[in-house]
């Protein structure tokens, strides 16, 4: 099972200038490529203070211009909010300047939020992203290519410059079942979460997963079913205490953008109380010390899960985020590589 760093996109305090932040994101791209992890991520979000990166593949850009051979993916673009022929110009050029490290990792929708205000309402996102993937697609792959639908209507184009990847591989961000089924089925990459910790519900996506990649049929064998978590390696007891109320204070924020009002001041995302509790949170978390994280994360190895994509910011110190890598990678990494761990 590979591990995937979710670059810091949190910024509580405004005040550190973005500087700081993006360099933040920069510093633990070079330190997840020495500590073992295969791959970091790249979120897109716009207009607020979490998941923060309207550029994500400026970032993969500049992440591959300061590594060697880590892996960039998008995690994830927000398609309905791009034009196609303009964005897949970007992805190609992203490609290149990559020398084809990247994965473009894609979903339909941002918080609704977010949605509204760059004209791109939820409610038609499904749609809108079902075309654009399509328009994408073909215009990666195709020359002179033309297309009528709702949303896209144009005469025969080439983007320029042409991709070095044949294909670029690409990632589709799925949460339910039928979701993840005909993703896999047209040939995916799958990014998925669990937002509880049961391994029924996790089961459910790897079936889901697998039913998809024996309908594509050998072509399947050759793709990698991620999941999302938010995990800390805490250094003792006392510490997981603390980072689980630190997590808790960022999901009340979190909350508000994915299910709330969405009450937005000034580009910061105000708390709004949970019904959640404290312990709750605390078992959907991989927030915990080592023994307990081997013992959360082996349950991902014996299903399948390919890669775990471990989301760590939620308003720690960046010390303390990039010390809790440097604990993942001298110990959770290499006991799942030599672990011979027997996949159900």
């Amino acid at each position: 099972m590979d591990f995937n760093h979710f670059l810091t996109s949190y910024m509580p305090n405004t005040n550190i200038g973005s500087k700081i932040h993006f360099d933040n994101m920069l510093n633990e791209s070079v330190i997840a490529e020495k500590l073992g992890y295969t791959t970091v991520s790249i979120p897109e979000h716009h207009l607020i203070n979490i998941l923060m990166m309207p550029s994500p593949l400026q970032m993969a850009v500049k992440i591959a211009s300061i590594t060697k051979k880590i892996n960039i993916t998008t995690g994830i673009v927000v398609l309905p909010l791009h034009d196609m022929r303009t964005y897949a110009g970007d992805v190609a050029t992203a490609d290149i300047l990559t020398d084809g490290r990247l994965t473009l990792g894609v979903g339909r929708r941002a918080f609704p939020w977010e949605m509204k205000r760059l004209g791109t309402p939820i409610e038609i996102s499904k749609e809108k992203f079902t075309e654009s993937l399509d328009v994408l697609q073909l215009l990666l792959k195709n020359k002179e290519v033309s297309y009528q639908g709702k949303f896209y209507n144009f005469d025969p184009l080439t983007i320029m410059p042409r991709p070095i990847s044949n294909p670029i591989p690409m990632m589709v961000a799925a949460m339910n079942l039928e979701s993840i089924k005909d993703a896999a089925t047209r040939g995916f990459h799958v990014q998925s979460t669990v937002l509880s910790g049961t391994k029924d519900l996790l089961l459910s996506r790897v079936n889901a997963f697998k039913e998809g990649c024996e309908i594509l049929g050998e072509k399947g064998k050759l793709l990698k079913l991620s999941m999302q978590r938010m995990a800390y390696l805490a250094k003792d007891d006392n510490d997981a205490k603390e980072k689980i109320k630190m997590a808790y204070e960022y999901y009340k924020r979190f909350d508000n953008m994915f299910t709330g009002p969405g009450k937005v001041k000034e580009g910061s995302v105000e708390p709004l109380e949970r019904e959640q509790s404290l312990e709750e949170l605390k078992e959907n978390l991989l927030i915990c010390t080592l023994n307990e994280m081997i013992d959360k994360l082996s349950i991902y190895a014996e299903t399948g899960v390919d890669e775990v994509i471990l989301s760590s910011s939620f308003g720690q110190s960046h010390n303390d985020l990039i010390q809790s890598m440097h604990r993942i990678g001298e110990n959770v990494i290499p006991y799942f590589k030599k672990s011979n761990i027997q996949v159900a």
